[in-house]
């Protein structure tokens, strides 16, 4: 008779355990939920007009939008887009590379962080590799689409990255899109593509793009030379630790 009871209290307990679980879960989905909607909103509000199929108007849409923005926060550098994809966000840049993993470009925490440049780089200078990170959300935000371009298919439809400043926008040709990972210090004879931000002589810059080739997913027929200026567009990827997924492309005219 005692057993029972004690298994019935038992079965009590665990009920209430898995009560609150649930509850637990529940409250978890709908947070995310409220965040991505919110980051989601967040962006849509600040989205240049593009009801037009004039390109010049579009572009100029842009620069002014950078403009605009700027005048709220001046860690705004640009703004990065690729045709029928979902990024498209301002580029945001500040001498800490860790601050914008965790806030937005209102300088408001969030999980979302935001798009920006490494605080090594000049976006408006020729001879830097423009490194741009962004996070992989589970909800397609942000760099999430970045990992299509494992698919040879998705970067034959989606080979040109634009990056308008409060100057003008420029066309990014895609070259090369590959897997690689964050490497301990202690490994040695790896290729640390991240830390290639400036190229001041040329063997630095063909080094930088034979090695890009070297692990590239598939074969674009492109290449750079000496002068073009590069970016190189890097998100997590979760096949492997500390796994990132690298899309490297060229300013063409």
């Amino acid at each position: 008779m005692r057993r029972r009871k004690n298994n019935n209290k038992y079965k009590k307990i665990l009920l209430v355990i898995l009560f609150i679980l649930l509850i637990c879960a529940i409250c978890y989905i709908i947070y995310n939920c409220i965040n991505a909607n919110k980051n989601k909103s967040l962006y849509n509000d600040i989205m240049p007009d593009k009801t037009t199929d004039d390109l010049s108007k579009v572009t100029s849409e842009f620069t002014e939008k950078v403009k605009e923005l700027q005048k709220e926060n001046t860690d705004i550098k640009g703004w990065i887009r690729i045709e029928d994809t979902n990024i498209n966000y301002p580029l945001l840049q500040t001498d800490n590379n860790d601050y914008y993993l965790t806030h937005n470009y209102k300088k408001e925490k969030s999980s979302y962080g935001s798009i920006f440049i490494n605080s090594n780089c000049n976006i408006k200078d020729d001879k830097t590799n423009v490194i741009i990170y962004g996070h992989d959300m589970k909800d397609n935000q942000m760099f999430k689409d970045l990992i299509k371009y494992q698919d040879k298919e998705f970067y034959e439809q989606h080979p040109i990255i634009k990056i308008a400043t409060e100057e003008n926008e420029n066309n990014y040709e895609i070259i090369s899109a590959f897997k690689s990972r964050v490497f301990y210090q202690d490994e040695t004879n790896v290729f640390r593509f991240y830390q290639y931000y400036n190229f001041d002589n040329e063997n630095k810059y063909n080094e930088y793009i034979s090695n890009c080739k070297k692990i590239q997913l598939y074969d674009t027929g492109k290449t750079a030379t000496y002068g073009e200026q590069l970016i190189t567009l890097i998100t997590c990827e979760y096949s492997q630790e500390n796994g990132r997924m690298v899309v490297v492309a060229k300013k063409v005219q």
